[in-house]
């Protein structure tokens, strides 16, 4: 499918733009990028808002709890979400925290609780953005009752997207190991879970040889995921790499790819080795869209109808 209009009428703003963890934009650049993201007309949902700190390891935990405005019924249902950034950037404004959480609230009447995490910059490496995640995962399974009424009670899933993906893996996999417990559910959206990218389809290669290296993550994956190792990327383990792991009982899942992205294969061969673990796995490739789609409006069709996704499996 071709890529959305909204997308394709401001492609060009992208070009000529650099692409990588060390390469700082000019002004103009700059000025290119926010135009190519602007969201004209677009506000995300109303909720309730209320920020959070969660005990970690490491440290204190940013975190915020998300719930419908007052008046709606509750359903019960928690999400944690946690989001990308090729675990050096993102935080709890950024579109694909703050819209997701506001989107999937509306949509499912889930409480969202949306996790920031130590990025992998100033000598901070694997695993303490990992741990992060495992001890505010950990924290809400246990003391979701203090953050809403019948949440202790309702089923407890987690999701995440692109690093946040790989980080959300990587948690339920030592949850499972260490303390015998998973989630409800568990949601990815375009994930980042090998060390090395498996090899793209002749299809996808093709897809991609328009799309402007900006809006590409390909020839600086191996970059940016031995900086998050601190390391070379012989060093992953199963939990820094989810797809290196044994994935036997990991929990129901929803893999969600971007039809035009890198990093698609990863999610797509991710969705098979889980179902030949035997968990019960659905992949949904978003059609017309890039990698990092939830930054998008919601109201833009292909992000309309991957939260759409989201939200029915949280039921």
């Amino acid at each position: 499918m071709p890529l959305h209009a909204a997308i394709a009428s401001k492609l060009y703003l992208l070009d000529d733009l650099p692409k990588g963890i060390d390469c700082p934009l000019t002004p103009e650049q700059e000025a290119r990028l926010a135009q190519f993201n602007e969201a004209h007309g677009y506000t995300p949902p109303a909720a309730t808002v209320e920020p959070i700190t969660l005990p970690g390891r490491h440290g204190e935990i940013p975190a915020r709890v998300y719930t419908a405005p007052e008046g709606t019924p509750a359903t019960g249902r928690c999400f944690v979400w946690v989001h990308g950034g090729g675990w050096v950037f993102g935080d709890l404004d950024m579109a694909e925290a703050d819209w997701t959480a506001r989107e999937i609230v509306a949509r499912s009447g889930a409480t969202v609780v949306s996790v920031d995490y130590r990025k992998a910059v100033v000598g901070t490496a694997y695993p303490v953005p990992l741990d992060d995640v495992v001890d505010a995962l950990t924290w809400v399974r246990d003391h979701r009752h203090e953050i809403g009424a019948g949440l202790a009670d309702g089923p407890l899933s987690v999701g995440g997207a692109s690093a946040g993906a790989n980080l959300v893996a990587g948690a339920v996999l030592r949850l499972r190991d260490e303390a015998g417990w998973a989630p409800a559910h568990v949601v990815l959206v375009y994930p980042a879970v090998h060390a090395v990218l498996p090899a793209p389809s002749p299809h996808l290669t093709a897809l991609m040889a328009d799309v402007p290296r900006a809006a590409r993550l390909l020839t600086d994956f191996a970059r940016v995921f031995e900086n998050y190792l601190g390391g070379p990327l012989s060093t992953a383990d199963g939990y820094a790499a989810p797809a290196l792991a044994d994935l036997t009982a990991f929990p129901p899942t929803t893999v969600l790819n971007a039809e035009y992205d890198d990093l698609r294969p990863s999610g797509e061969a991710f969705t098979a080795a889980l179902a030949t673990a035997g968990t019960d796995v659905a992949q949904v490739c978003v059609r017309g869209t890039l990698h990092g789609f939830l930054t998008r409006p919601g109201t833009e069709e292909p992000t309309d109808l991957a939260l759409d996704v989201m939200a029915h499996h949280l039921h």
